[in-house]
């Protein structure tokens, strides 16, 4: 479950979709029927073992949120899968609708699948092999060669699968440590030095993207750093 924000929407939601289905749960303090519905949502949905991924929306806070999907009521449940709403509905459903409701989204696992709730090395190279472009098996080995070390074979298996917010971030993570770029905490000084070499220098500036990538766009440096780039780029 993640209590999702308009700065993650993006990433949480709509990226996070084109890999597992999510659920969006539209509530606010101050709703009734949201306190009734949210604890069967959370619970029903954890019951998918990860199949079913929950994102909770506070509409007051996040009125961007609440904008996209034109919220007149809540609660109101979508269910996003592939970046697109494929189901939902408004209201206070008993556990039993919402089951309903989260099954069909829900797919049944494959082999690859199960080898993959296993989370070793040797089940997700087996995964693998089964469906060479699996997206969760190719990410949880990538993270673990990467932190390994062994950067070239990460980045390889990366290359198997479609492009997401995810993957870019953990393959900018792989390129620094593969060229032994350790910023701990001063990432932001780190920054600034490159800012100085970005203009003429491909190696810098690789580096320097890299590290806005494992920011994150929800990290506020990131905006600030990439306008930053922009002038002294253009």
């Amino acid at each position: 479950m993640a209590d999702v924000t308009d700065a993650t929407f993006e990433t949480d939601v709509i990226e996070r979709s084109k890999e597992v289905p999510v659920v969006v749960d539209l509530w606010a303090p101050w709703c009734g029927p949201c306190q009734t519905l949210g604890p069967i949502i959370e619970r029903v949905v954890e019951s998918t073992g990860g199949a079913v991924e929950l994102a909770k929306v506070n509409i007051d806070e996040n009125p961007m949120v609440a904008a996209t999907f034109q919220v007149q009521s809540i609660p109101a449940v979508y269910a996003l899968f592939g970046g697109k709403v494929v189901d939902g509905f408004v209201g206070a459903l008993p556990e039993s609708q919402v089951a309903q409701f989260v099954a069909r989204l829900a797919p049944t696992p494959s082999e690859a699948d199960l080898l993959v709730a296993r989370g070793d090395e040797v089940s997700l190279r087996q995964a693998l092999e089964i469906e060479p472009d699996h997206p969760a098996a190719a990410v949880a080995l990538a993270r673990l060669l990467v932190d390994r070390s062994l950067t070239d074979e990460a980045l390889g298996i990366l290359a198997r699968i479609p492009e997401t917010a995810e993957t870019r971030a953990l393959a900018a993570h792989a390129r620094l440590v593969e060229r032994k770029v350790d910023v701990a905490d001063n990432v932001t000084e780190v920054l600034d030095s490159l800012l100085d070499k970005v203009s003429g220098d491909e190696d810098a500036r690789r580096e320097y993207l890299d590290l806005l990538e494992t920011l994150g766009a929800a990290d506020p440096r990131t905006l600030h750093y990439r306008k930053a780039l922009s002038a002294r780029l253009f």
